[in-house]
């Protein structure tokens, strides 16, 4: 880490410093001073700032080369506290998280998306308040809210825009509504996105080019290139479960088109082909339950789903090239038959330089990586270099 810094730009100001602390790692002011060449008298001033705003605490003493042992300083995650929201077609999760993302309480409920803003909402500030007491802190001590939605999102205003699965949420002002409830900022952004960056974070930090799939009641993904998470132009990059896949007729999508994905490979696509076939099966969590069982017919089905999510990812390999595909979702628990489809048509039709060192797996956070996500999301925000600046000014 530290010969990393070396080549890194210097800090200029006490936002940018605390930057090198967000890692955890004890440090003296010398080694503050070393890594940015700044004076030590300025080193100690800001110093003085952090551990003022609570977001940097003693760590104990420094091993001494004679004399006096140096105090060294580290962050204190514990100062503020966070809540994130991830919000699905039918379910709903709270957390509430210190600064550096550890879980301090969570709740989940069947919630539908469809009951609109002002119910779901709702359900969040409720529940969000009652979470934050449970776990033990104050209102007053929310720095920032994460929110995941299931449609596009544009992430500067977090607003929705024109979200297929969401009647009532176009153009929403999702932030507006829970600063009513909440005194912290609020950041907004699809619920793949949100999902890509919690597994990125805290199972795979160290891959820069990965993708995140989703498949439950929808199928979307999110893009890790070059270490971060890519929205593109409107808040749609990622979107491909409304790409056309070969074959599928003119099965018709949710979405107004027809043959898309989403419409034969996700859950509900799967739930309705059982379902017609005599099978007790109307959501994603049945398909699941009926794999599990051992059902041949539901087994069959979710391998074909791979096989079809497979076909689009393919195309997805060779445009951006990634070192792993991670994919999650209540689908992605019904075992290997979800991957192994996907694997069989990847490994199949992408180039082999593309295949080469490229692993496909199961989500590690499972149910937690979109309030992980949000909770990075929010907890960016709010320890950028700007928003520290601000506070301690």
């Amino acid at each position: 880490m530290e010969e990393l810094l070396k080549f890194a730009p210097r800090p200029t100001g006490a936002g940018d410093m605390f930057q090198l602390l967000r890692d955890g790692h004890p440090r003296t002011r010398a080694d503050l001073a070393s890594i940015t060449g700044q004076a030590r008298s300025t080193i100690a001033a800001r110093i003085d700032l952090l551990m003022s705003s609570g977001l940097i605490a003693p760590a104990g003493e420094a091993s001494s080369t004679g004399g006096r042992p140096p105090a060294t300083f580290a962050f204190n995650p514990a100062a503020r506290i966070v809540l994130a929201v991830d919000l699905g077609a039918t379910h709903a999760r709270l957390a509430v998280t210190d600064l550096a993302s550890n879980v301090l309480a969570e709740t989940d409920a069947t919630l539908s998306i469809a009951e609109g803003p002002d119910v779901v909402l709702g359900w969040v500030a409720e529940n969000g308040m009652q979470l934050i007491e449970k776990a033990g802190r104050s209102p007053d001590e929310l720095a920032s809210v994460g929110v995941g939605l299931p449609g596009p999102v544009e992430h500067s205003s977090g607003r929705p825009i024109n979200p297929p699965i969401m009647p009532a949420w176009d153009d929403v002002d999702v932030p507006a509504i829970l600063n009513r409830h909440f005194r912290a900022a609020v950041l907004v952004d699809n619920d793949v996105n949100i999902m890509a960056l919690g597994e990125h974070r805290t199972a795979w930090p160290d891959v820069t080019d990965m993708l995140f799939v989703k498949v439950a009641t929808g199928i979307g993904s999110g893009i890790i290139a070059d270490g971060d998470l890519r929205r593109g132009a409107q808040g749609a990059a990622g979107d491909i479960g409304h790409i056309a896949v070969p074959n599928a007729g003119d099965v018709p999508c949710r979405c107004g088109n027809v043959g898309c994905l989403e419409a034969v490979a996700s859950g509900l696509a799967v739930a309705t082909t059982l379902e017609a076939r005599g099978l007790s099966a109307s959501t994603s969590g049945d398909v699941v339950a009926l794999v599990r069982s051992g059902d041949l017919h539901a087994s069959q089905a979710v391998r074909q789903a791979g096989r079809d999510i497979g076909s689009v990812l393919a195309a997805c390999v060779s445009i951006l090239n990634p070192s792993l595909i991670v994919i999650g979702g209540i689908v992605a628990e019904a075992g290997e038959h979800l991957i192994a489809g996907i694997r069989e048509v990847v490994y199949q039709r992408s180039l082999p330089l593309s295949t080469q060192h490229l692993r496909i797996v199961a989500s590690q956070a499972r149910g937690q990586a979109g309030v992980l996500g949000a909770s990075a999301m929010a907890i960016d925000h709010v320890l950028s270099p700007q928003a520290i600046d601000a506070l301690i000014v």
